[in-house]
């Protein structure tokens, strides 16, 4: 009789109740981030909100994702974050579109709401970034999630950025600016845990003979 352990070494949260505490945790603040800025990014005409706001909705479908696979085998895992590399390169893609229309209907966004709504979701990603510190250096799945709100703190200070450029010029391309920077983090992001995930992946299925 033969029983698999692959992906065990590899995964010394494997089923921990602590990591999916966590995963509830950042879940439940990426879903309620989500809703404050979809809001937000479509009255101030915002492009980098609005782009914040499908992250957050991105994160907490990621998160959810995380809580169904942890505890399963590497192949499984590896899976699910190869979906997850999938929707964070779709997400930057989405981004470079939003900048391009922004930037050709010359919308002029509130940098007011911008920077209130901007502190929020710093504040939101800086606390799901220290819960997940301690599982960064996990599986493909595990990995995603904290680089996924690595992302997000970087896009969030970069927001702060675009509000303060937006009311000190007047113009709308400090938005426009931050979205397209925000849309290579997603990129960059999706091709580092896609390359790690199909690494995974690859790898030969361990089986212990007892």
């Amino acid at each position: 009789m033969s029983a698999p352990c692959c992906g065990q070494a590899q995964d010394p949260h494997r089923g921990s109740e602590s990591y999916r505490r966590v995963l509830w945790a950042v879940l439940a603040i990426n879903a309620a981030m989500f809703g404050v800025e979809v809001v937000a990014g479509l009255a101030a005409g915002s492009a980098s909100l609005q782009a914040d706001a499908l992250d957050f909705l991105g994160d907490a479908a990621n998160y959810a994702i995380s809580l169904f696979v942890v505890g399963m085998a590497l192949r499984y895992r590896a899976t699910a974050a190869l979906a997850k590399a999938s929707t964070m390169g779709v997400f930057g893609l989405w981004v470079v579109g939003t900048a391009i229309w922004h930037a050709a209907l010359g919308t002029l966004p509130s940098a007011f709401t911008m920077g209130t709504v901007g502190v929020a979701a710093l504040l939101a990603n800086a606390a799901s970034f220290g819960l997940l510190w301690a599982y960064r250096g996990g599986d493909a799945n595990m990995r995603s999630a904290w680089v996924c709100t690595r992302n997000d703190v970087l896009g969030n200070l970069a927001v702060l950025l675009a509000a303060a450029g937006v009311f000190g010029t007047g113009s709308g391309w400090p938005d426009i600016v931050v979205a397209a920077i925000m849309a290579a983090l997603a990129l960059q992001g999706a091709t580092v845990v896609a390359r790690q995930s199909v690494g995974e992946l690859r790898r030969p299925v361990v089986v212990a003979a007892e």
